[in-house]
């Protein structure tokens, strides 16, 4: 008799995204356990069928030894912080000692090539973060790595482009009347709906490539002011005005002011290539259309 291999995934950082993988794993009859920062968050992932520990970075977690030793999947979704990666600067060396982990995943951001007037960059092309928090990312990402390549783990680093899905997008942006359209000439956004990253991670939990870098986005940079537009069509409202970058700039976010400082096409040949994904939403029209379509 064959004995039943193991499939539990432990998650530092039951975000957004690492929820999305979570459930989906879970429906799959994989068991699922990760941290949150607050008791608020500890419940509601319990109301979803998920273990949660408490665990926002300034110390270590407690009984983590336990909980990286019942798992053989870790995928770390925290960003660094000024101090580094919290979760490596705390439990390194329980996660290099846990010789059964078969696979994991560190979500990093397409942030770290920084900016290239436009030009296509993939997973070869030099980083150059301008942005404190793109530097750290660097550093976190070569940290993994090393860890990886030290104790003998399979580690993947994910470089995510922008993020939408149910609940964060621009169709709920129109619909609140606070979506903006800004013109800034040139400027292309590369983005990715939250399905295709899970189906991205799916993917290369089947097929583990110790080492690996990927870019994940779909194959269409566009414009915010593009992407705005075309979702004012669908919902058949009136777009917002043009708004030109030099007028709005000064009332963004330090993040959103970063954001925009770096334009560049972000190309997602390996995701295909190698690692055999087939999008569901190739491009930001598909992916509109289909949050149009679960909300109705």
């Amino acid at each position: 008799m064959h004995k039943r291999v193991s499939r539990r995934l432990f998650v530092f950082g039951l975000g957004y995204v690492a929820t999305a993988l979570a459930t989906v794993l879970k429906d799959d009859g994989w068991q699922v356990a990760g941290t949150c920062r607050s008791e608020s968050r500890r419940a509601a992932l319990s109301a979803l069928g998920f273990e949660a520990c408490l665990f926002n970075g300034s110390q270590p977690m407690d009984k983590v030894e336990r909980q990286i030793a019942a798992s053989d999947h870790l995928l770390c979704s925290i960003p660094p912080g000024e101090s580094g990666d919290p979760v490596l600067t705390w439990h390194d060396v329980h996660i290099s000692k846990a010789s059964q982990i078969r696979w994991i995943g560190y979500l990093s951001t397409t942030g770290v090539y920084g900016d290239w007037n436009g030009k296509e960059v993939n997973e070869s092309s030099p980083v150059r973060p301008r942005s404190d928090r793109a530097r750290q990312r660097v550093i976190a990402e070569r940290a993994w790595l090393a860890l990886g390549k030290n104790a003998g783990h399979k580690v993947h680093v994910f470089r995510l482009a922008g993020i939408y899905g149910p609940n964060r997008n621009v169709i709920d942006q129109v619909r609140a009347g606070t979506a903006r359209r800004i013109d800034k000439a040139g400027h292309l956004f590369s983005r990715i709906h939250v399905d295709d990253i899970v189906a991205t991670l799916c993917t290369s939990i089947a097929s583990p490539r110790p080492g690996a870098i990927y870019n994940v986005c779909d194959n269409e940079p566009a414009s915010q002011a593009e992407v705005v537009a075309h979702a004012c069509t669908l919902l058949d409202v009136p777009m917002p005005r043009l708004m030109p970058f030099e007028e709005v700039v000064q009332d963004m976010s330090e993040m959103a002011r970063s954001f925009w400082a770096d334009n560049k096409r972000v190309s997602n040949r390996l995701l295909h290539e190698e690692l055999g994904v087939a999008l569901s939403y190739p491009n930001y029209r598909e992916g509109l259309a289909a949050l149009i379509g679960d909300a109705k």
